[in-house]
């Protein structure tokens, strides 16, 4: 038997599976607590943990060198764009008009403070515009390479011919020994702006997966794992580490994606619906023929507008951690993720005493909130920071202890927290299913005085809607109902707006601000019993619910949506066999153009070709193309008579389209678009080399 592992770092929560290769059966999960400041900590304790369950559950001694493949999904480069953490990089510009860019303020989007125009470039057709500036190109490198930790190379037109690309690459790499990524390696598609904009997140993060993957290695190899390792992209495909750290934008939304992959393997269905809760965020995508759906335009994180082709994933700041607080006078749920108080009790049990004796004083903004340091030695902070984090040696102290410190204090404890210095714990959804018996990790009494605290608050603020004695049952019941709310209204937006978007239509209403909109979905929600007015909404495809503990808050959105819900086994680590069971695909687009009414112009990953026939340009593309793809595919992993147990197969599709225009009752011919896809299981190790 192989056994391959998956591992998922979630925002939350590090999930481990161990499966059976040839099967697909799911031996053993666990799951760990994300450590972000090293995700390393979190990952051994996962990995470990499925190691010792599957020895339970199987009653044989699970070893670490029985593992013969690892794949990771990881949070990583979404979390580096939205956070900002990305390297510094130099983005060189070759035929870009700089008066142009300027004019529609489109340097904002570039990703980058250093960019640099340099002349040259090719037209439309691949033909070469202006030579290229090298000794513009020589400069702008010199002047950076002692500043930046990486370069971007973006031509206007290196999608049709990278000729200038490659040049210039060619020079960074002889005059410094950092990465360098081109465009035209990362999309095929037109759009000049967002393809450099693509570069050059790409280089920013190539130094931050390359220490991830140094780090996960070290980690497995300390602990006996010496299997190839394996990266999940943002459409759910599987590739080498090593060919993932030259291609880190692509592995944008890698956690989401192996979610969907997940819940197809596990589910067995084809096309459904895939709602994944976890702690930070709940994930909702579309499993189409069992592959998820990729967005068309490109994957958008953090504000910037990429060409990355990733799963198509609407994403709510939604999960078991949510922040529960008071909104005026009535509940908010998320977006801001925090310490459920069950969790923080259980490594601090002098918490529950901290909040006994805060739920007999007067309420207030921050009660049930605390503050706890997850570093004690940090560079480069003001003394008063250095005093908070010093305050915080003992262990969490309750917010309403830290203003009183003084009236900055608050914004010193945010300034912290968003550096992931300091945590903060308050009462959660998590919170709510220890309080009613439906969840038992940890200290359920801090829950209960969590939830007794902000029952109080409710009741003090004169809403007639509540009862001044609202019961902390009540209370929680309300808060698990109001996450499967939430999740409700997010897929019956996601679903709109696709549909939406996809028939050009005018633009729906928000749900939230629209008064009508959100009338009649209340309505069809079941959120007023009460109305004259009854309307029902039902989803055609089935949900499939993944994440810790859907039992709680699925059933009440498929009775919501008239829909089939599956929980499939194994839900709670859906995401790690989702890395694990993946493919790997590769995929080459070429284009096809008429050039002056003599020739066919085959525009290729290298260059261009020219044919006197379109059918000569296509068996060229076809026999070319096809051999390229499935070499592209063993670099990134796929089975070969070498690393496989078994021989690998692979298979490769072309795609064609010819696209005509319509011109005085007949149609002439515009160009061709070819797409070669090549998908094959991952290969395994059959030695011990810990290879990636």
């Amino acid at each position: 038997m192989s056994v391959v592992l998956g591992i998922d770092t979630g925002g939350t929560y590090t999930d481990a599976a161990l499966v059976n290769h040839e099967t697909g059966n799911v031996l053993a999960g666990a799951k760990a607590l994300t450590t972000r400041h090293d995700l390393s900590i979190g990952i051994e304790e996962a990995v470990r943990a499925v190691l010792d369950r599957k020895a339970v559950v199987a009653r044989v001694d699970a070893d670490a060198k029985d593992i013969h493949l690892v794949a990771l999904s990881t949070t990583l480069a979404t979390n580096a764009i939205v956070e900002g953490q990305g390297r510094s990089v130099g983005l060189l510009l070759i035929g870009y008009d700089q008066e142009l860019v300027r004019q529609y303020d489109l340097e904002q989007e570039l990703a980058t403070e250093r960019w640099a125009y340099v002349r040259g470039g090719h037209n439309v057709v691949g033909e070469e515009q202006e030579p290229l500036d090298e000794g513009a190109a020589r400069e702008a490198i010199m002047a950076w390479r002692d500043e930046v930790e990486g370069f971007a190379v973006s031509g206007f037109f290196g999608v049709y011919n990278p000729a200038h690309e490659l040049r210039v690459k060619a020079l960074v790499q002889s005059l410094t020994d950092l990465p360098v990524t081109c465009g035209h390696e990362l999309s095929s598609r037109l759009d000049s702006v967002r393809r450099a904009t693509t570069a050059a997140l790409n280089a920013q993060l190539i130094p931050l997966l390359h220490e991830l993957i140094a780090t996960v290695r070290q980690t497995l190899d300390q602990m006996g794992v010496m299997a190839p390792l394996m990266v999940v992209k943002g459409d759910g495909s599987l590739v080498r580490a090593g060919w993932a750290m030259e291609r880190p934008i692509e592995t944008i939304l890698s956690g989401p994606a192996a979610s969907v992959v997940g819940a197809w393997h596990l589910a067995g269905r084809r096309n459904v619906w895939t709602v994944d809760v976890g702690g930070t965020t709940t994930d909702i995508a579309v499993l189409d023929g069992g592959r998820p759906r990729l967005n068309p335009h490109g994957a958008r994180v953090g504000g910037w507008r990429t060409m990355v082709e990733a799963a198509d994933v609407h994403t709510v700041g939604l999960g078991g951690d949510s922040h529960v607080r008071l909104d005026g006078s009535s509940l908010a749920i998320g977006p801001q993720r925090v310490i459920p108080l069950c969790l923080l009790a259980s490594q601090y049990p002098v918490v529950v005493d901290r909040l006994k004796r805060q739920a007999q004083e007067k309420t207030g903004g921050r009660v049930g909130q605390l503050v706890m340091s997850q570093r004690s030695c940090v560079r480069g902070l003001s003394a008063e920071k250095r005093a908070l984090l010093e305050s915080l040696g003992d262990g969490p102290r309750l917010m309403t202890s830290l203003v009183e410190d003084g009236p900055l204090a608050a914004q010193r404890v945010r300034a912290l927290e968003a550096r992931q210095i300091v945590l903060r714990s308050a009462f959660t959804p998590t919170d709510a299913l220890h309080v009613l018996g439906e969840l038992d990790l940890w200290d359920a009494e801090a829950s209960r005085v969590g939830a007794r605290i902000l029952a109080k608050q409710l009741g003090s603020m004169g809403d007639l809607a509540q009862a001044p004695g609202l019961s902390v049952e009540t209370l929680c019941r309300r808060v698990v109902d109001g996450v499967g709310d939430r999740v409700s209204k997010a897929l019956v937006t996601k679903i709109l707006s696709d549909e939406d978007s996809a028939s050009h239509a005018r633009k729906l209403p928000d749900w939230d601000q629209e008064p009508s909109a959100a009338a009649l979905l209340a309505r069809a929600l079941g959120s007023k019993p009460d109305s004259d007015l009854s309307c029902k909404i039902r989803l055609r495809q089935p949900l499939v619910a993944i994440g810790a503990p859907v039992e709680a808050y699925m059933p009440r959105v498929a009775d919501q949506l008239s829909t089939e819900l599956i929980i499939p086994s194994h839900a709670e680590v859906a995401n790690a066999v989702g890395a694990v069971t993946g493919s790997v695909v590769q995929q080459i687009r070429v284009m096809i153009q008429p050039v002056d009414g003599e020739v066919f112009r085959l525009h290729l990953p290298d260059g261009v070709r020219d044919f006197p026939t379109l059918a000569e340009s296509v068996q060229y593309a076809e026999e070319m193309m096809t051999e390229r793809v499935k070499a592209m595919a063993r670099e990134a992993g796929v089975a070969t008579g070498d690393l496989a147990q078994s021989p690998g197969h692979m298979e490769v599709r072309i795609e064609r389209e010819d696209k005509t225009a319509p011109v005085r009752g007949d149609r002439i011919y515009l160009g061709t678009e070819m797409t070669f896809t090549a998908v094959g299981r991952p290969g395994l190790a059959t030695g011990r080399t810990g290879s990636s």
